[in-house]
């Protein structure tokens, strides 16, 4: 009997839905219920394992937990091999380790598998073994998660260069690298640091990359050849500089503590995401060394960053509108923070007049984030938003002629929130929409209603409706519920 693969990946959907219901789900005008015969699980491994190739790999991982049969099959092949870290010495196990992973890369590239390599270091106690679970996809994808025994982490720094020839000096070897595409690496440990280092320098065709969780790394340097396209860096906490040369990349995700980000020639950037959540952590802030790094990114076209980041350069001197530089290509901006007062509030204004082509803005408040609290700075001059009045805060923002689209996340109904409202309604000529999105994702859109008309005249005919008298008592705000009517995307 043959099987349409294309079919059986709708039946796995529909089983997923199964699953993951209370109740029950309709197929083809039928009820099933949770406690029907389990067909999927009954069909052979090597048609599973097929099933799991037609899905991206971070939803077919998550497979493993619908059953046992479903467990097994991701059951990892275990590998163990007798590990040198001594970095004088260690060339030769490193490269043994770098073979293993090709041989991973090479089998069954269509489909994916879990590889489970035990280091053992010899000369140390077993508690200080290393565990490198690889966890392999059908789209050239591969994550590795480094585990240890020990609990304490030592520093170290990691540098990652792709233009060496590293270890794939066989052809079979450099076909096995070849295909990988996307690389995820979890939890580096400095046992690890040289073994990841010589896995990235093998990676000469490497279009994505991911580091997240690495505890103890205190500097990242990053040298990719002419592939490298995406990288992220995710929660790593005592990151204190954080180096990139990548002359084809165009998205830049970080998230974390604030390090120093030296970018070099990175002029292909389109996309730059700096989530600074965690604040300063144990750094200090370099107002010279942000302007910097903020100058490298003048030609992106989408930036998300954050607002604490805005308000400590404005209260330490900064005048964005006599910088030499501008955002000429900025076409989306996402200001993301825990909150918004009038400080935070007036550095946003003060930003939003170096970027004159600015076309989407999103404001989106996480409050279950930790607020930075900014710090006193002697200075005998900043951007006069910071201290004059609401008016005089008007006048020195410019005009924002390109803007068509601000969307409020996380909104509350607070002066200094209605304040930048205003503030936008007035400065933006072109705006088609402003909407507010609530943590339910509740939509409300906002029109600006005049004094002399019945705010309820005013508003359409819905039935959730309700207008608010502006701060400055010029207007009303008039706020009308939207139909949701599918996904709406939050994330910054």
């Amino acid at each position: 009997m043959q099987l349409n693969f294309s079919s059986l990946s709708t039946i796995y959907l529909v089983y997923i839905s199964i699953i993951g219901s209370n109740c029950f789900v309709l197929v083809q005008g039928k009820e099933i219920m949770e406690d029907m015969l389990d067909l999927i699980s009954g069909l052979p491994f090597e048609i599973l394992r097929r099933i799991l190739s037609l899905l991206p790999l971070e939803e077919a991982v998550r497979t493993s937990t619908l059953s046992t049969v479903w467990k097994k099959v991701w059951a990892p092949f275990q590998v163990d091999m007798d590990f040198d870290t001594n970095p004088i010495t260690n060339h030769e196990d490193c490269k043994r380790v770098i073979q293993v992973i090709g041989t991973i890369l090479r089998s069954y590239y269509d489909c994916p598998e879990v590889w489970k390599l035990c280091l053992n270091f010899p000369e140390a106690e077993s508690k200080k073994d290393l565990i490198v679970l690889a966890t392999k996809g059908a789209e050239n994808e591969v994550h590795f998660e480094f585990s240890k025994r020990e609990k304490i982490s030592g520093k170290f720094k990691l540098k990652l260069e792709q233009t060496c020839q590293g270890f794939s000096n066989n052809p079979t070897m450099k076909a096995s690298f070849s295909l990988l595409k996307t690389l995820h690496l979890r939890s580096v440990s400095h046992l690890a640091q040289d073994l990841v280092s010589a896995l990235f320098s093998n990676c000469q065709l490497l279009e994505s990359l991911k580091i997240e969780k690495c505890v103890g790394l205190e500097s990242l340097d990053i040298e990719a050849g002419n592939s490298l396209q995406n990288l992220v860096v995710l929660d790593c906490p005592d990151i204190v500089d954080l180096t990139i040369s990548a002359p084809i990349l165009k998205s830049f995700s970080y998230q974390g503590v604030l390090p120093q980000i030296h970018l070099v020639n990175t002029l292909n950037l389109v996309n730059v995401v700096l989530n600074l959540k965690d604040g300063l952590g144990n750094n200090e802030f370099d107002c010279e060394e942000i302007l910097l790094l903020l100058a490298s990114l003048k030609e992106v076209e989408i930036l998300t960053i954050s607002g604490w980041l805005l308000e400590w350069l404005c209260s330490a001197g900064v005048i964005f509108r006599c910088l030499r530089f501008q955002f000429n290509k900025l076409k989306e901006l996402r200001w993301i923070d825990s909150l918004i007062n009038r400080a935070k509030r007036d550095s946003l204004a003060c930003f939003l007049n170096i970027a004159p082509i600015l076309e989407s803005l999103f404001i989106k408040i996480e409050r279950t984030n930790s607020s930075v609290p900014c710090p006193y700075f002697h200075q005998y001059w900043h951007e006069p938003h910071l201290w004059m009045d609401f008016a005089t805060i008007e006048s020195n923002t410019s005009q924002l002629d390109h803007l068509k689209v601000v969307t409020f996340l996380g909104f509350s109904i607070k002066e200094d929130q209605l304040l930048l409202m205003e503030l936008l309604l007035k400065k933006a000529s072109m705006l088609n929409s402003m909407s507010v999105i609530l943590p339910t994702n509740r939509i409300w859109r906002v029109v600006k209603v005049s004094l002399h008309d019945q705010p309820k005249q005013a508003l359409s005919n819905h039935q959730n409706q309700f207008a608010v008298l502006s701060p400055t008592k010029d207007f009303f705000f008039g706020f009308t519920e939207e139909i949701y009517s599918g996904h709406c995307s939050t994330n910054a």
